[in-house]
């Protein structure tokens, strides 16, 4: 090239200088930081040089419509953490300079470039508010250089250096969370001794820098924990099946201060570098302690108190129960699913439908509810359950679960049923005891009145001399007065016995027919002067049973005596013996006069009979359907009534083939 073209390539070169400076201009890297600027635009800006390179974009102006400039705005200002140059959109964009208030407002043509080399840059020229000239971008190759190889050498020097720069970015940034974290966090050797620790580590455990440089990560763990540790550790330094290996343990450390904490451990390996990260679980580990001692507490006082609480979410097939219900309902908790059905199943039959209608009425009403009900164990034992419930609601009033309690009233249950029937007693006892006196004084009054009337008249020979045939009617009286007596006595010994437990059966082996026979013979005579006929249906003449033979005779003739006693003249009194598999059926009906429904429940009491003693057309003391009832018991058999005013009664019996097996039988179930 001739000096003279030199010249003006120089001087061409000058005036293009001299007018870029004169512009207000701008060139920013892909990251929206200053690499150059015109003089223009720094005087425009109101700022220096030195001020301004290396400096961000939003440092000195920002857009007035952002969201037409930037594709998304972010947290930061860009497209939320995107690189400036893909978050910008190139034209032309209205932007407000921060340092000079007499060209706050300026539009700025943006336009992105792409170098041979890779980089990318965004290029910022001012352009009159109404102008509609394109702005010819800038020549980077001025200001960058322009040679390929200056260029690669400035691009290499570039990335070194946003390596460099990005390096000590990301340390600083990784120092930040390591020091705000609240895990402890560790690097050592492979000897376990440190070689940095984050604050956490320091504040924890109390120990300075100076101090764990002299210290092993073992030293720190507690005797007790240290063979477990130094299994895991050796196992992770020995172990190159992979390379980065990892293990979770918890043990305990103590600190400076002697305090033990514990502390959940995970360390990796890689090379002879073992990192460390604890996180103190010494509060977390008190609160699950003291948790679990109330939750034994509790279980222990709903054992003595044999309650368990429990809760249902409404809609759902099971409910939670806690450990106590389940030996209330004597089902291990394992086996067991405490589901509707499966409750409706162990639930007395009365009972069956109950829980779930408590339960659908507590919904409805929204109110608290208390109910009682039944269960029979998988042993067959009855237990009684109260279960209590309560409401629970969501914001909106709705009901959304049940819970409450359930307690085992078993023991109560049986102690009132007990008191009840105590106190049922003793009210019989006395109402028997006003009976006893009342029906006494007309029993024992009638056959006395007779003996003394008549002893009064042959002592007085008021009809003549002792051999007046007229006495014999009267000695006669007398006996027949005396065996009343006797008989009323010899009733009410037996009833004493047998209520005091004294009465022992005499169990033999006799005909079954032959002792029938017997009694209804000695019935004839007084069924005679009733007017009333017997009939007897015996079946096999050859059936022995093992019974009382004196009470069994005792027992036959009281419901035949009842039975002519309460018939009237020209009736009749069927006894009919059927053999069962396991016992023998005696019945014996008549068409006497019956007995009022009202009295069917207590006429097997002592003292009871159908009709007040003030009414009533027949004599006794009331004793013997009661010691009728009384004997049969002993020997293991039932007595059942039927009967209807006006048509009837029938004494259904049932005894045992051999008293002697059931009564053996009986004892052992008891």
């Amino acid at each position: 090239m001739s000096v003279k073209s030199k010249k003006t390539t120089a001087t061409k070169n000058s005036v293009a200088k001299k007018t870029l400076q004169d512009e207000a201009r701008f060139v920013l890297n892909e990251d929206g930081k200053f690499i150059f600027a015109t003089k223009g635009f720094m005087a425009l800006a109101n700022v220096s040089e030195d001020s301004v390179i290396d400096v961000p974009f939003s440092r000195f102006m920002e857009f007035d419509e952002p969201d037409d400039a930037l594709r998304t705005q972010g947290l930061f200002g860009n497209a939320g953490g995107l690189p400036y140059y893909k978050a910008l959109i190139e034209g032309r964009h209205k932007v407000t300079l921060f340092g000079h208030a007499e060209s706050a407002h300026i539009h700025i043509q943006f336009d992105k470039v792409t170098l041979p080399d890779g980089r990318r840059f965004i290029i910022g020229s001012e352009v009159p508010e109404n102008s509609r000239k394109k702005i010819k971008p800038l020549a980077l190759e001025s200001i960058l250089g322009t040679t390929q190889a200056e260029q690669k050498a400035a691009a290499k020097k570039s990335t070194q250096d946003n390596k460099k720069i990005t390096d000590q970015t990301d340390e600083a940034e990784l120092r930040h969370f390591l020091n705000m974290s609240n895990d402890m966090v560790a690097i050592s050797h492979r000897d376990s001794t440190f070689s940095r620790v984050n604050p956490c580590w320091n504040d924890t455990l109390g120990y300075v820098d100076e101090e764990l440089c002299k210290m092993t990560f073992m030293d720190m763990v507690h005797v007790d924990d240290r063979a477990h540790v130094r299994n895991c550790i050796v196992g992770l330094m020995h172990d190159d099946s992979q390379e980065e290996h990892i293990i979770d343990f918890e043990a305990r450390v103590h600190a400076k201060d002697g305090a033990t904490h514990c502390v959940e451990w995970r360390q990796k390996r890689v090379g002879d570098v073992i990192f460390t990260v604890g996180r103190d679980v010494t509060a977390t580990k008190a609160h699950e302690e003291a948790l679990k001692k109330q939750e034994q507490q509790l279980a222990e006082a709903q054992s003595i108190g044999h309650m368990g609480h429990w809760h249902w979410q409404v809609g759902a097939e099971q409910i939670e129960w806690s450990d106590e219900i389940y030996n209330i309902f004597g089902v291990p908790k394992n086996e067991f699913n405490p589901s509707f059905d499966n409750v409706n199943a162990m639930l007395y039959k009365r009972d069956l439908g109950r829980l779930m209608q408590a339960f659908q009425r507590a919904i409805i009403e929204k109110n608290n509810y208390e109910m009682e009900f039944q269960i029979t164990r998988p042993s067959g034992e009855a237990r009684y359950i109260l279960c209590e419930g309560k409401c629970e609601m969501d914001d909106e009033g709705d009901v959304i679960a049940l819970f409450g309690i359930m307690h085992d009233i078993t023991e109560r249950k049986i102690y009132e049923h007990d008191l009840y029937r105590a106190k049922e007693s003793a009210e019989r006892a006395y109402a028997s005891k006003s009976q006893f006196l009342a029906n006494m004084s007309h029993e024992l009054r009638t056959p006395l009145n007779a003996i003394i009337g008549f002893s009064e008249m042959m002592q007085r020979q008021l009809l003549g001399p002792i051999g007046t045939e007229k006495y014999l009617d009267y000695i006669g009286g007398i006996r027949e007065s005396g065996e009343h007596l006797l008989d009323l006595i010899s009733d009410i010994l037996d009833m004493s016995k047998i209520e005091a437990g004294k009465y022992e059966l005499d169990l033999e082996e006799f005909n079954l027919s032959k002792i029938i026979h017997l009694a209804v013979h000695m019935m004839e005579g007084r069924a005679l002067d009733a007017q009333v006929k017997i009939h007897q249906e015996l079946g096999n003449p050859e059936r022995m049973i093992i019974a009382d033979r004196r009470a069994f005779m005792q027992i036959l003739l009281n419901l035949l005596s009842n039975a002519v006693k309460f018939t009237d003249p020209q009736g009749e009194v069927t006894l009919t013996v059927t053999e069962r598999e396991d016992y023998i059926s005696i019945k014996v009906k008549d068409t006497g006069i019956g007995i009022p429904a009202n009295k069917l429940k207590c006429i097997t009491n002592p003292f009871e009979q159908a009709a007040s003693h003030y009414t009533r057309e027949h004599e006794g003391t009331g004793l013997g359907l009661a010691i009728t009832k009384d004997l049969i018991e002993l020997h293991g058999g039932t007595l059942h009534i039927e009967s209807a005013v006006g048509v009837g009664t029938i004494v259904s019996v049932r005894l045992p083939y051999d008293t002697h097996k059931e009564t053996k039988k009986r004892a052992l179930k008891s």
